[in-house]
């Protein structure tokens, strides 16, 4: 029987390390083929390039694995990678990451791994987006890919009517310390910002983002309880943004 084919994306760009810690586990499961952007493309959340052409180029970054840099972002790599770098064929898995830092909770909406992952769900496409806590380029993925592998497995050797999307984040511990899988909510939490104010050799104002996460959500059954517990947590996610529960205290609106 023929392996599935894996398509492999990411936000930190082509040549980050968490990449090659998912390629990895993906050569172990399927066929390969990574579309990447060709710098790093974190926060862009699912900004498509509309206003300039887009470029793609075939590099040899990955022994043995079929790869493209992109000019565009993250989900312009989907999109690219499904219509025309595997127009005729159907993929069984996209896979976005291993990113570097968090992407649980309120990340999730600007977070350029995930949408990825999230287009390619749109596209009816089984996918996961992979987060390890760790920020540093030259974080250790190693803990993380026998849990990376387990979630891959999975998906791919079960049929989903729901749960084709999930937001996997992997706490930063020793293997012998990560508890297990948990599945989750996603964690009500936020980021309170603020600009820090400077200014350029030149004189003129600029403005750097900076902020605070706060966990406003005492509950045990969220990503983010999850993570600070030292479980990997799962999340099946979904792009509709639909306020159900609001929807009945709104009828009374379209009858004013």
């Amino acid at each position: 029987m023929s392996k599935p084919l894996i398509l492999v994306t990411n936000d930190d760009g082509i040549v980050a390390p968490g990449i090659r810690a998912l390629v990895e586990v993906a050569a172990e499961l399927g066929e390969v083929v990574v579309v990447a952007p060709d710098s790093p493309q974190s926060g862009k959340g699912h900004a498509i390039t509309i206003h300039d052409p887009l470029r793609l180029k075939k590099v040899k970054v990955f022994t043995d694995i079929e790869a493209w840099e992109c000019s565009g972002t993250p989900v312009d790599c989907v999109k690219l990678a499904k219509h025309v770098v595997l127009k005729d064929r159907n993929i069984d898995l996209c896979v976005s990451g291993i990113n570097h830092g968090s992407n649980a909770s309120i990340n999730i909406l600007y977070s350029g791994t995930m949408s990825a992952a999230m287009e390619a769900a749109l596209e009816g496409i089984r996918a996961v987006g992979f987060s390890l806590l760790d920020f540093s380029f030259d974080a250790d993925f190693r803990p993380a890919q026998p849990w990376v592998k387990k979630v891959m497995q999975f998906m791919l050797d079960r049929p989903f009517k729901h749960g084709q999307l999930l937001n996997v984040n992997i706490p930063k511990l020793p293997p012998t310390e990560i508890k297990g899988l948990r599945m989750c909510r996603q964690a009500d939490a936020r980021w309170v910002e603020k600009f820090v104010e400077g200014r350029d050799p030149s004189g003129h104002p600029y403005y750097w983002l900076t902020g605070e996460f706060v966990n406003e959500d005492q509950g045990n059954d969220t990503d983010v309880w999850a993570l600070e517990n030292g479980y990997v947590s799962v999340v099946p996610s979904m792009h509709d943004l639909t306020n159900y529960e609001a929807l009945q205290e709104l009828t009374n609106l379209q009858q004013a």
